[in-house]
C-alpha cells in the first residue's frame, strides 16, 4: 500500500499547485484586462493632445467674469 500513498500524496500536490496555478492565471488576467484599459485611456488622451481643438472652439470659452452678475 506504500506505493499507492505515494502515487496518492503525488497527484495531491499536482492539484494543489494546479489550483494555485489557476488562481494565478486569473490574476494575471484581471492585471491585464486593467492594464489594456489604461492603455486605451492613454491613447486617447495622447490623440487629443496632438489634436487641439480648433481655433472656433477656443475663442468660445467663457471665463469667470461671464458667470458674474452685473453689479461686480
Amino acid at each position: 500500500m506504500a506505493k499507492f500513498d505515494i502515487v496518492d500524496q503525488r497527484l495531491t500536490n499536482l492539484e494543489i499547485k494546479a489550483t494555485y496555478t489557476e488562481d494565478l492565471v486569473e490574476q494575471l488576467d484581471k492585471i491585464i484586462v486593467h492594464q489594456q484599459q489604461q492603455i486605451a485611456q492613454l491613447l486617447r488622451d495622447v490623440a487629443e493632445l496632438r489634436h487641439p481643438p480648433p481655433e472656433s472652439m477656443l475663442n468660445n470659452r467663457r471665463s469667470i467674469s461671464d458667470d458674474l452678475p452685473p453689479h461686480f
